[in-house]
């Protein structure tokens, strides 16, 4: 695989919304807060492409579902820690991802500004994890 992820076929999720109680503020922990997650999800789409067979690709639906569950089987601290997580159950539950890219923003992070959204942005390679 070549260094550049640009040229790569993915799968891409964006705007996912999930509510949360991840964050180091006890406010966060027991009011919780809105969150958005983006993935990019890399994988060799030749033979999906070729077959137009539904086995040879990664269900979106079942991204969704996976990155739904996994979201909140654990509190973290940091949105850092989550989108790893996010990462590792990627790899752990689909083995035809070769890599992703997962931005977590947290549009109400307790920060004085009138508009914007913190965020973090994580890609790794199946190897890297």
């Amino acid at each position: 695989m070549s260094d550049s992820f640009a040229d790569r076929d993915r799968i891409v999720l964006a705007g996912l919304a999930f509510y949360g109680y991840h964050g180091i503020m006890p406010e966060e922990s027991k009011l919780g807060q809105r969150f958005r997650v983006d993935l990019e999800i890399g994988f060799d789409m030749t033979e999906a492409g070729r077959t137009d067979e539904v086995e040879a690709t990664v269900s979106y639906a079942d991204i969704y579902n996976l990155i739904e569950k996994a979201f909140s089987e654990k509190r973290f601290k940091l949105i850092e820690a989550l989108g790893y997580h996010l990462i590792a159950r990627l790899f752990e539950t689909f083995e035809r991802i070769e890599w992703v890219r997962v931005r977590v923003r947290k549009p109400e992070a307790p920060l004085p500004i009138v508009a914007g959204e913190a965020a973090i942005e994580i890609l790794r390679r199946k190897e890297d994890i």
